[in-house]
């Protein structure tokens, strides 16, 4: 259970981390950074287990990784949007960090309510309501919960 974080649509990888911090030694220097520009102190406040809530078409722009992962390294529980940009949902399920397409839920989620997604069972509850959305196919529920791709080889070779 987490707390709802709320954006708009259309939100880009800029917007996310900003080019000028990708020159950061690392992922843990860069966390501090994550939307700096669209909401300042968002990466101080942020805890694990809260979960970025946003419009359609989530994550578009350049295809950096460092995007999906300083959500990661945040502990962000998952991301939700009706949908997201190819590159962007890719990168997060490579990392382990669960993306969900649910318009309902990113439609009826108010920020700072609590919030719960479940993966394993294909469901979002937030408020007094539930949602479910299509349950990844078992090969990528696997990559999740080993925590990225990398880690589901080295675990099951």
């Amino acid at each position: 259970m987490g707390k709802v974080w709320k954006f708009g649509e259309d939100v880009d990888t800029d917007q996310i981390i900003a080019t000028q911090y990708l020159l950061l030694p690392g992922i843990d220097a860069m966390k501090g950074h994550t939307f700096e520009a669209l909401r300042p102190g968002f990466a101080e406040e942020f805890e694990p287990g809260d979960v970025i809530v946003a419009g359609k078409n989530f994550g578009c722009g350049s295809s950096r990784e460092q995007a999906p992962r300083v959500f990661k390294a945040l502990g962000a529980g998952a991301v939700v949007a009706p949908t997201f940009a190819r590159i962007f949902y890719r990168n997060s399920i490579n990392i382990g960090l669960p993306v969900v397409m649910c318009p309902e839920a990113a439609e009826a989620a108010v920020e700072g309510d609590g919030i719960q997604v479940d993966v394993e069972r294909g469901e979002i509850t937030t408020g007094s309501s539930r949602f479910s959305f299509p349950r990844y196919p078992d090969h990528v529920l696997d990559i999740v919960r080993h925590g990225g791709l990398i880690e589901h080889l080295l675990a099951t070779t």
